[in-house]
């Protein structure tokens, strides 16, 4: 795989409500990740901590020949330590809860080419700016996301909704985790944003959009975010990721379902 020059900037907030943050991020290239923390103090910081942890080991020895592959174990490991973490504590503490949301991206190489490996669990998100256009390539594993799909609600309705922070899924779930995985090509990505429900769900995606779009460094504009979703009110813990790939030929082209079956087959159906 050639190598891919990456600019990047990440910024994090407590808010202007929570006591404590919750959201735990990574910038290590070619890893990078953000999750955010449910559950309280000693709970859902200790659950991101734990994913961001485990992603470092991935980043100090990772194979980008079998990045889909390594994603997949590093999110069982995590899985696992914060299960057994919360296990513990509700031995001690009936109905004590640890969890986390994790959104990942990493550059793979497919079969000598570069692409972006972008996963998520959770309603953390991950967008791309692509012709001047944000779009959103994670799908939110929210009780209000799958009432949209039904058709039951609007998105304008799902931003008032009374379950509106209420998922379906994350680590630490004792039903399992099922991660949702994206293969991009480097080219169809010209900027890519990871961030916490703190900045989504604070900040229009149009405003988003804006400010990816208007600033030109990642680091002002990962702040220029975080800041953005403080001063709409901050009340949740506030995490970017910002990522630019430099130099290379736009690609829009972007076959969602046969990039997902071949993951699936490089992944031998553990998705």
């Amino acid at each position: 795989m050639t190598n891919v020059d990456l600019h990047h900037g990440a910024a994090t907030d407590v808010g202007l409500v929570r006591k404590i943050n919750e959201d735990s991020f990574l910038v290590a290239p070619p890893v990078f990740v953000v999750a955010d923390g449910m559950g309280g103090h000693s709970g859902g910081d200790v659950a991101s901590q734990m994913v961001v942890e485990e992603f470092q080991r991935l980043a100090d020895a990772y194979d980008p020949t079998r990045g889909a592959e390594q994603v997949a174990d590093t999110f069982a490991r995590a899985q696992a330590r914060i299960v057994e973490f919360g296990n513990a504590h509700r031995a001690l503490q009936p109905g004590w809860h640890a969890g986390t949301t994790a959104v990942v991206a990493v550059l793979v190489d497919d079969n000598g080419v570069a692409k972006w490996l972008l996963a998520n669990l959770g309603d953390s998100r991950i967008y791309r700016i692509i012709e001047g256009r944000l779009e959103q390539i994670s799908v939110d594993h929210s009780v209000v996301q799958e009432l949209i799909d039904a058709g039951r609600i609007t998105a304008e309705e799902a931003a008032v909704h009374p379950e509106r922070h209420v998922i379906t899924r994350a680590l630490g779930s004792p039903e399992g985790i099922h991660p949702d995985f994206f293969l991009l090509p480097l080219g169809s990505v010209e900027r890519l944003l990871l961030c916490s429900d703190g900045i989504s769900g604070m900040i229009e995606d149009k405003e988003i959009g804006e400010i990816l779009e208007g600033v030109a460094d990642p680091r002002d504009a990962a702040d220029q975010l975080v800041r953005a979703a403080v001063a709409a009110g901050g009340r949740d813990n506030a995490t970017a990721i910002v990522v630019d790939v430099v130099g290379l030929v736009k690609d829009a082209t972007y076959d969602s379902q046969r990039q997902l079956e071949s993951l699936e087959s490089k992944l031998g159906g553990r998705l």
